[in-house]
């Protein structure tokens, strides 16, 4: 299936009931999702097993991040003011962003926790930034309510949108040692209305999603501002792998007064590295059928060129419905040709 301009040359059909989740895990909602080397595909979420890794083909290989799965819930007060629940045991405060680097490591963001956490394909801890206390809102300092993160696969070096409460990209050495940062609020080039994913072009330029300014902004890796394109509440991007060079670009839909007009949002929309869209995937209107998306959050893509997306379902429409229940959050599109 193609929705979008017709390029006659890339061509992505959904994939119906991908993962093989066992009975006794929820992912409540896959708020991320990430793929190594292997293709093995890591989804970070806010169920009772915060991190499960699938193979391609959708079979549960591996899972960790709470050693008490079984323990039940607790209600706790989420950044919008709204009483949820949350399973006990869990390593992680409120699952964000996950990435893998170039060495298959996995890199996970506590938006509500405050840290950045570096680990092995098991989920050993190897490196952790932030003191787990937000600073001041927008001051500038890590962190207020970090958003994502992407690792130069040339120096190590790490860059992080600090994005909920702060308008800034933090870059820090492989070691963790705090370099320089760039940002400030505002809507102008190299400004910042809640950047919410950021991810490497080659070794020498990063992306970001500015969501709230409804573009991309992308920076050479000293922050300098190169360019900017429209897209639709820019929410998620990561790069091709390989020979791929396209961006992936995942944009959440319209505010509640537009509910129910198409077209806007709801996509994962491809560009190539000048910003001109080649296709996209995706229908008019949100929806739980295979060809469609609740609330787009996370997008990766494997060695095939398949896109696997994730989606904060349950914060954004399963929780307002009567009775809430968890809806599907978790997608995979093959690619079929191009």
């Amino acid at each position: 299936m193609t929705v979008g301009p017709a390029s006659g040359e890339t061509v992505y059909e959904p994939v119906p009931y991908w993962a093989k989740i066992p009975h006794g895990l929820w992912l409540k909602e896959a708020t991320s999702v990430a793929v190594d080397s292997a293709d093995r595909v890591y989804v970070f979420n806010r169920g009772n097993m915060p991190v499960l890794v699938f193979d391609r083909d959708g079979n549960l290989v591996d899972m960790w991040g709470n050693e008490t799965p079984f323990a039940g819930t607790e209600e706790f007060e989420d950044p919008y003011g709204n009483m949820m629940p949350r399973w006990r045991g869990c390593r992680f405060r409120r699952a964000h962003a996950i990435t893998a680097d170039h060495e298959d490591h996995l890199w996970l963001v506590d938006d509500i926790g405050n840290t950045v956490t570096k680990t092995d394909r098991h989920g050993t801890t190897l490196l952790t930034l932030g003191t787990g206390r937000p600073s001041a809102f927008q001051s500038g300092e890590p962190f207020n309510r970090p958003t994502d993160v992407a690792v130069s696969p040339k120096t190590g070096d790490i860059f992080i949108t600090d994005g909920y409460r702060n308008s800034r990209v933090h870059r820090y050495d492989a070691q963790g040692n705090h370099l320089a940062s760039w940002g400030s609020p505002g809507s102008g080039p190299g400004q910042f209305s809640l950047p919410h994913n950021v991810a490497m072009l080659g070794d020498e330029a990063v992306i970001v999603c500015d969501r709230e300014n409804h573009r991309v902004q992308v920076f050479s890796v000293d922050g300098e501002f190169l360019t900017t394109w429209h897209s639709h509440k820019a929410v998620a991007v990561c790069a091709g792998r390989g020979a791929d060079t396209h961006l992936y670009v995942a944009e959440q839909g319209p505010p509640p007064v537009q509910h129910g007009v198409p077209g806007l949002g709801h996509k994962i929309r491809i560009f190539d590295r000048g910003g001109r869209e080649v296709t996209a995937i995706g229908a008019d209107l949100p929806g739980e059928e295979p060809d469609r998306f609740n609330w787009l959050h996370s997008v990766a893509v494997d060695s095939e060129g398949s896109v696997y997306a994730a989606e904060v379902s349950y914060v954004e429409v399963g929780s307002k419905l009567t009775p809430p229940r968890e809806l599907v959050s978790l997608r995979k599109w093959r690619r079929t040709r191009g």
